[in-house]
Order: structure tokens, then C-alpha cells, then sequence
């Protein structure tokens, strides 16, 4: 997608989207007909949280200093000098009225740890019209909410046989939305805003299939652009592999991403940091030492190899404390949770001075 190429539309799961050179206003997108999250929609490995019209417009504010002039309703903007944050209160507040839930209380964390659902656990079955307009109400919401995407991916599962424990997470969501009701990703000027990402999994953690889930993020301007939560497509037989398919998604995007930064200013500096908690991975990627082990990934460990020979990808090393990509992937503590999610620049609109 380049910037220059002029107007250009499309309609794809309900959604009217339109690519203009230049910000103004467009109309928000509307979903019609909720679908599972874990549906391709247009890219490599996984799905484009954020619409490629929306993250151009993003990098056009951080490169060149704009306004999000784009959005219709000003209550979803709260701006300081050199501050921008992005949060949809008033659309939190018409899903919990509209779903009953606007004087329940309020949670901390999106679920329980050690969360693990089946698609057929004996429990009775519920409505399930009511559980898709659930699901595509919060999928809609999380164009905004990095933070309960892996959630909302994970209750998309079930949307074709849905049992209690699986409305019963969906309602927990509201809960912890009640409690985050303010909240929001800020993006400001000068602070990081060099392009970086994000990218881990977790091993086997579907019960039904056996299948990992990958997650990566990507940050600029101290706030999250593009993020994504996805069960991978295939089986895998040990965590260095599962770390490839995932790292394979993250670069792909990578690649895209700096082709709009080159649009908007320029050829990007440097390759692009990815920072992994695999050091397998990362070893791999770069010299072939667990080649006995990894002959049937050879595809994705040549593809990420050039990439880093290309320099266009810089794989990084980081402690799993610090991977951000954990609150894409898997339950977490209120600790962890609450640190990942402010590395991923959501936070409360009353924080902003």
C-alpha cells in the first residue's frame, strides 16, 4: 500500500474501508455479521487488528506532527501538547447497557489464570445469535483495546456451539471493561518513535487441537500501531518451532510496516528491532546449529535467516518479564498484566495530565 496511489475502497467482513493519501474525515467502520477472529483477513499469518487505513494515518501523525482528524467523535480524543490518546468510552458504555452488564462490577484482569476452554465440555448450551452479538461487539472494540485481544480471540472459538463457561469469560470481559472504562492507547510525540515489535507464543495451549497461539505487537510513538493474537494453522512439534511460525508472522508485518514508514518519511535507518524470549529461535535464525531439528521448518528458517542477513530485521533477545507479546498470548497475573499492558501504551485518559 503506498501513500500516493489515491483513494481506494474496499469492503471485506462488513467493514467499508477507504485508503486516502491525505487524513480527513471517514466514516467508522460498522461490523454487520461477526465472524471468528482467527479468520485470515488479508495477511500472511495473521489477522491486521488495526486496518492498514488506520496505520497509515497513526504513522502520519507521528511522523508529522497531525491530528486525528479522522475520527468523528470527539469524545474518543483526549489531546495535551504532544499527547494523543485514543480511547472509545462511549462505545464501552452502549455495549454494557446494551448487553445488561452496566452495574456489574468491576475486575482487574481480563481471566482467570490457568484459563482453558473446550468446545465440547458437557456444559449446558447458550443462545448463540446472543453470544455473536457478544463477539463481534468486543472484536469491533479491539481495534482500541490491545489488551483484551487475546481474550476476545480466544471466546471467538466457540461461536459455533457456545456453552456457559465460554458466555461466563465473555461476561468477565465486561467486567474488566467496566473497570477500564477510561482507558486507552496513548501515543506521543518524540517518545520512541523509532518502529519496533513484539513476538512470542504459547506451546499446545488449545486443549481441543493441540494448537499454540502466536502474538506479536508492534509500537511507535510509545503506543501500540498493529497488534495480533491467532491460533497458528498447524500442529508443531517442539517450542522452537512454534517460536518460527510466530517470528515468520511478526517479520511479514515488519516488512509492511517499514514500507509505510518509507512512504511517509523516508527509507527507515537501521533494521527493525524484534525483540524474542527464544534464544533457539534467535540462534537459528542466524546460523543453522539445530538443523537435525528444524529440517521440516527449513521454508521459514531460510526466509528469516535473509531477512537478517538483509538487515532488515534485527532479532533481539529479551528477558520474558519484559516480552509485551505475553498479554497476546496467555492468561497473566496482575502484575505482569498490568506492566505489559502500559509497555503497550493503553492506559487511563485520567492519567493524562
Amino acid at each position: 500500500m503506498k501513500a500516493g496511489m489515491g483513494a481506494k475502497s474496499l469492503t471485506r467482513m462488513g467493514m467499508r474501508v477507504t485508503y486516502p493519501p491525505s487524513i480527513r474525515p471517514i466514516a467508522i467502520p460498522t461490523v454487520r455479521q461477526p465472524r471468528p477472529i482467527n479468520d485470515d483477513i488479508g495477511g500472511l499469518e495473521g489477522v491486521q487488528v488495526m486496518p492498514p487505513h488506520k496505520a497509515l494515518k497513526f504513522f502520519h501523525i507521528l511522523c508529522e506532527d497531525s491530528h486525528l482528524s479522522f475520527i468523528h467523535d470527539p469524545q474518543n480524543l483526549k489531546t495535551v501538547p504532544d499527547v494523543t490518546v485514543l480511547a472509545v468510552k462511549k462505545y464501552v458504555q452502549e455495549i454494557l447497557d446494551r448487553f445488561e452488564m452496566k452495574d456489574c462490577n468491576s475486575v482487574c484482569t481480563r481471566t482467570e489464570i490457568g484459563l482453558k476452554l473446550e468446545k465440547n465440555s458437557g456444559e449446558k448450551k447458550v443462545d448463540q445469535t446472543l453470544y455473536k452479538h457478544i463477539v463481534g461487539s468486543l472484536m469491533y472494540l479491539t481495534a482500541t483495546r490491545p489488551d483484551i485481544q487475546h481474550v476476545v480471540s480466544l471466546i471467538s472459538r466457540y461461536m459455533e456451539c457456545p456453552e456457559v463457561p465460554h458466555l461466563a469469560i465473555a461476561k468477565r470481559i465486561f467486567l474488566y471493561l467496566k473497570g477500564t472504562i477510561n482507558f486507552g492507547i496513548l501515543y506521543k510525540k518524540g517518545a520512541k518513535s523509532g518502529l519496533f515489535g513484539f513476538t512470542d507464543s504459547d506451546y499446545a495451549g488449545d486443549p481441543d487441537d493441540r494448537r499454540s497461539t502466536s502474538g506479536y505487537a508492534f509500537i511507535m510513538g510509545a503506543g501500540a500501531i498493529l497488534w495480533s493474537s491467532k491460533k497458528q494453522q498447524i500442529v508443531t512439534l517442539s517450542t522452537t518451532e512454534v517460536e518460527f511460525i510466530a517470528a515468520a508472522a511478526c517479520d511479514c508485518q515488519a516488512i509492511w510496516l517499514r514500507r509505510i514508514v518509507k512512504e511517509l518519511r523516508g527509507l527507515q535507518e537501521g533494521p527493525t528491532p524484534v525483540y524474542y524470549d527464544n534464544n533457539s529461535a534467535i540462534k537459528l535464525s542466524k546460523n543453522p546449529v539445530l538443523h537435525g531439528r528444524s529440517k521440516h521448518i527449513d521454508v521459514r528458517f531460510h526466509f528469516l535467516r535473509n531477512l537478517t542477513k538483509d538487515e532488515t530485521i534485527d532479532l533481539i533477545y529479551c528477558i520474558s518479564e519484559d516480552q509485551v507479546a505475553d498479554i497476546l498470548t496467555k492468561p497473566l497475573k496482575l502484575p505482569a498484566f498490568s506492566k505489559l499492558r502500559k509497555l503497550l501504551g493503553v492506559c487511563s485518559v485520567k492519567d493524562i495530565a
